[in-house]
């Protein structure tokens, strides 16, 4: 033990003497004058960025169908963090108005938020009809964005499919989902596109696609039986690569 002491000692002042030298370097507190606006390019945008699932809330509001993340999160609580939901989330549906004057507050550029495709379209396709009531929200949205000097920065996929597209055909295992992507594609070009002029067509493939389809961890929650990871069924082997590469095939709007 006593030939431990020294050794602990030399540590604590080789600490100390390190700390004293990196206090000399980095000067006390933070100074605006370092890194501001002015360190970036005039054209750069800073912004704030959210999901419909995660922000939004209302899930059984204003006629908006299922998504596969309200399946997922309630029959799979365990492979949340908190065990929470989006059922009412940061109920941005209901105070947008307040978000958009935050980020005023904020005097940031932009936004960039994802539509709920269930919430415009119920059952995923046209002939299911369009629910108005999320058409207004989203209109609603972007006219408080333009007004308070915010660019509406859009994502048309971030991860919610509508429910009733999984139970008909898998979703994007599926080329059915082409057409019917294409369809909500265009329903919000024609309604928001006079305003938006950025759009995302899919947000993060890769984690998709692994999360929701290798491993489990996303909706839709599918993965290999041998894995014993509490999925619903799926080959981690191969959906992940039709999620990937097959299904999303590219489309050219007339």
């Amino acid at each position: 033990m006593a030939s431990q002491v020294p050794l602990t000692l030399s540590l604590l002042l080789l600490l100390f003497g390190y700390a004293d030298s990196l206090a000399e370097i980095i000067p006390a507190g933070y100074d605006t004058v370092l890194l501001n606006r002015s360190s970036f390019p005039v054209d750069f945008i800073f912004g704030t960025a959210s999901s419909s699932y995660q922000y939004e809330g209302a899930v059984k509001e204003g006629g908006r169908g299922p998504s596969i993340w309200d399946t997922f999160t309630h029959n799979y609580p365990e492979k949340i963090t908190d065990g929470s939901n989006g059922d009412v989330a940061t109920d941005e549906y209901h105070r947008y108005k307040e978000d958009v004057g935050l980020m005023k507050d904020m005097n940031v550029d932009a936004y960039r938020f994802s539509i709920s495709w269930s919430r415009l379209l119920p059952n995923g396709k046209l002939s299911g009809g369009v629910n108005k009531e999320g058409i207004k929200y989203y209109n609603n949205l972007i006219d408080a964005l333009l007004a308070n000097g915010l660019k509406p920065f859009v994502t048309l996929f971030h991860w919610d499919l509508p429910q009733t597209l999984e139970d008909e055909y898998g979703g994007f295992l599926s080329p059915h989902i082409v057409n019917h992507f294409k369809d909500y594609a265009e329903l919000c070009y024609k309604e928001f596109g006079d305003r938006v002029k950025h759009w995302i067509t899919l947000n993060e493939p890769y984690s998709y696609s692994n999360g929701g389809y290798a491993i489990g961890t996303l909706a839709p929650g599918r993965c290999s039986e041998w894995q014993n990871l509490n999925c619903t069924g799926g080959d981690s082997g191969t959906e992940p690569y039709l999620i990937s590469v097959s299904a999303p095939r590219p489309f050219q709007l007339d």
